[in-house]
């Protein structure tokens, strides 16, 4: 068994390998992380020399030019925002601005100053030229913010190279929330059993999943948080209010994709369970679970993943 791990989009990147040639893991290890650093340069939204600054600053005025995988990126992003009826959007960064989150932990927005940034989102104000490979913003002010999805996107090249270096049991997880896993480990031939902890106990899992050749994804609205008015406001935007959500507190999903199980966990915490119901019944190789606030109570919704026995959401048992 060979371990590595990278820091790298404000994450710890951590892999896992298993083979009979460490030498050979290790390399295909190293070339899969040195893959999520140079992705990182690409598409960070914090550098300002990374392909999405560049779009940032230019796409207002003319199409900008980006590479082949990015415009494949970006006309995948927009396949999501289709398929969940807007509620994955990558241009929600003039909201997550407006609401503090983009650096910081958040803060109650001007009502004039949210109106506005509203008005600057949404992907259908987006061109992507295939022809070109370019990208053209038809709103002044737009921001695209790849947070919700580059970490999947990298997970996957990252996976894409272990296959071709032959690798045939691993498991990568970005930040224990975003992982894929190839194969099976060897003393568990049904898959790696990955934990999906409860919403208001972390120490305990809620359920545990097993994935092989498989990624996974956890969606949650804590961790950049705020209080406004006895209110807690997460980071986790609904781009067709311009709200943070407030229904769902946890989304996880399972699908081949990371970069798709991404997008789907973020979108989940913003539908409804009918919505959501919708789109798992399109693609029946997802898998999904998704803790509900109703009130005072959780509310448990589960679609081809089982929760833990006896888990008791509000007891804090389980």
């Amino acid at each position: 068994m060979v371990r590595l791990a990278l820091q790298a989009m404000a994450t710890r990147f951590e892999l896992v390998l298993h083979g009979d040639n460490p030498i050979a893991l290790r390399a295909a290890g190293e070339e899969a992380l040195r893959e999520i650093s140079l992705l990182e340069k690409q598409l960070s939204f914090y550098d300002s020399a990374s392909e999405i600054s560049r779009i940032n600053r230019k796409a207002t005025r003319e199409p900008v030019r980006v590479h082949a995988r990015v415009f494949a990126l970006l006309k995948s992003a927009q396949e999501y925002h289709r398929l969940t009826k807007g509620a994955f959007d990558i241009s929600v960064g003039p909201l997550m601005r407006c609401w503090g989150f983009a650096g910081g932990s958040g803060a109650w927005p001007d009502a004039k100053a949210l109106l506005e940034a509203h008005a600057k989102t949404g992907m259908h104000k987006v061109e992507l030229d295939e022809t070109q490979c370019s990208i053209r913003f038809k709103q002044p002010g737009m921001l695209l913010d790849l947070g919700a999805i580059g970490k999947g996107y990298a997970i996957d090249e990252a996976a894409r190279i272990l296959r071709e270096c032959g690798t045939m049991s691993a498991l990568l997880h970005g930040g224990t929330s975003t992982m894929i896993a190839i194969g099976a480990p060897p003393d568990s031939p049904a898959g790696w059993p990955v934990a999906v902890a409860h919403p208001a106990n972390p120490s305990k899992a809620m359920a545990t999943v097993r994935l092989r050749d498989e990624s996974m994804s956890v969606s949650a609205v804590s961790g950049k948080s705020f209080e406004y008015h006895g209110q807690t406001w997460g980071h986790v935007i609904d781009p067709r209010s311009g709200q943070p959500v407030q229904g769902a507190v946890l989304a996880a999903v399972t699908h081949p994709s990371a970069t798709f199980c991404d997008a789907l966990s973020t979108a989940y915490l913003a539908l409804e369970y009918k919505e959501m119901e919708q789109i798992t019944s399109k693609i029946h190789s997802i898998r999904s679970l998704i803790v509900y606030r109703k009130g005072e109570e959780l509310e448990l919704m589960t679609s081809k993943m089982e929760a833990a026995p006896n888990v008791d959401l509000n007891g804090i048992h389980g």
